[in-house]
């Protein structure tokens, strides 16, 4: 199969993957109220499985210098879904972050290894463009999950977490089929002792130490509090429909599908477009800037469009970060050690989630749109850090 032929292939099992890890997010809330568990497990199950997410993607971007990232795609395919049937199944408190706990070695695994085959086996020249695809086709078809996954709730919520997990798994075969080997080295000329110190998740953190700069110190800081504000509000706004709105979650699918084609559009156009700029660090700062005016204008409307309408810019926005950040991440990375920076890429956007879905979680019982006002001052914090790095650097990296 030639090499762009691949590409697609990969790229169109991408966007399958990424339609069913979203299809049990519209029916969580549905499912925690169901289950008269309180209104913070919303956040406190996000940030459990964040939390494991977080401590071993560095584990599995080291793991994938020995292993071919197509073989850890099926492993973490596979469990994933295992998780999610363990989820659906779960009736109390313990049990649902017990599957979510168990559901994050997985994610982990499968987002760091999707990051290290593109990097591994795009050209040069294609590198950020392939990058840019795969964060285009995370936030887009994720919200096209969310929208087939709102309807699935309709029918039944198990009905819902039973598909996913047999798509996920599908998913994980198809990337075994298709991809190609990105490592050249033999596993079988490796100790047993050699492989279980390389794959310690403590080890693959402290070995940060061998690339981090002031670069990726301000690199990873906005990508931190990026992810802190955006799941802050993300998990706030889904709960928020259900729980103050009373919506159902076809509404929740439905709003997400407007924004997957606001953010396919945008990504395809103005993401494109500013990589194609000299002084993109700047206008780095001008999107997280929008992000930051939709979230304000979630605060103060009071009407259901309005707010509908400002928290889509603010998802819109978003999305068009996630890549140009992603790019500035792969491009600071020195060859040989691209792999454990994008472990460390996915280690930081895990961090700032878990905190984020926690946050949200316990401050949503104090006030409803609390989060959202969390969000805002994430969101001018991770500008000003940009400012930093955009002054720290030469225009375009």
């Amino acid at each position: 199969m030639k090499y762009r032929t691949r590409f697609r292939c990969f790229f169109l099992i991408l966007i399958l993957f990424n339609l069913a890890a979203n299809f049990a997010h519209p029916v969580t809330p549905t499912l925690i109220k169901n289950l008269n568990l309180h209104d913070y497990m919303f956040g406190a199950a996000l940030a459990a499985m964040l939390f494991t997410n977080f401590l071993l993607s560095p584990f599995w971007g080291k793991i994938n210098t020995y292993v071919s990232s197509k073989v850890s795609m099926l492993v973490c395919c596979c469990g994933y879904g295992a998780a999610q049937v363990f989820f659906a199944v779960s009736v109390t408190e313990p049990q649902i972050l017990a599957a979510r706990l168990f559901a994050g070695i997985f994610t982990g695994g499968v987002f760091t290894s999707f990051l290290t085959y593109v990097v591994n086996t795009s050209s040069d020249e294609d590198r950020g463009r392939h990058l840019a695809i795969c964060a285009t086709i995370q936030s887009v078809a994720s919200a096209f999950g969310y929208m087939i996954g709102g309807f699935l709730g309709e029918i039944s919520v198990m009905v819902t977490f039973m598909i996913q997990a047999a798509v996920l798994s599908g998913c994980g075969i198809l990337f075994l089929l298709i991809c190609v080997p990105d490592v050249d080295m033999d596993l079988r000329k490796i100790s047993l002792p050699q492989l279980a110190k390389e794959a310690n998740p403590l080890n693959a953190i402290l070995d940060g130490r061998k690339f981090m700069c002031a670069a990726f110190v301000m690199l990873f800081a906005v990508n931190v509090l990026m992810n802190i504000g955006f799941t802050s509000f993300d998990q706030a706004f889904n709960y928020y429909l259900k729980d103050v709105l009373g919506l159902t979650s076809s509404y929740n699918g439905m709003i997400k599908a407007v924004v997957g084609l606001v953010s396919f559009v945008s990504n395809m156009t103005l993401c494109i477009w500013i990589m194609n700029k000299k002084h993109v660090n700047q206008i780095v700062v001008l999107v997280i800037l929008v992000c930051a005016l939709g979230s304000l204008g979630a605060i103060v409307s009071v009407k259901i469009p309005l707010m509908i309408g400002f928290s889509i810019l603010l998802y819109a926005a978003n999305f068009v970060s996630v890549p140009l950040i992603q790019n500035l991440v792969a491009n600071q990375a020195e060859q040989g050690q691209q792999n454990l920076v994008m472990g460390f890429y996915n280690a930081t956007k895990n961090i700032g989630g878990m905190v984020g879905s926690l946050t949200a979680g316990f401050i949503y019982s104090v006030d409803a749109k609390l989060p959202f006002l969390c969000t805002l001052a994430v969101f001018g914090a991770a500008a000003l850090v940009m400012e930093i790095f955009a002054k720290y650097r030469k225009p375009g990296i």
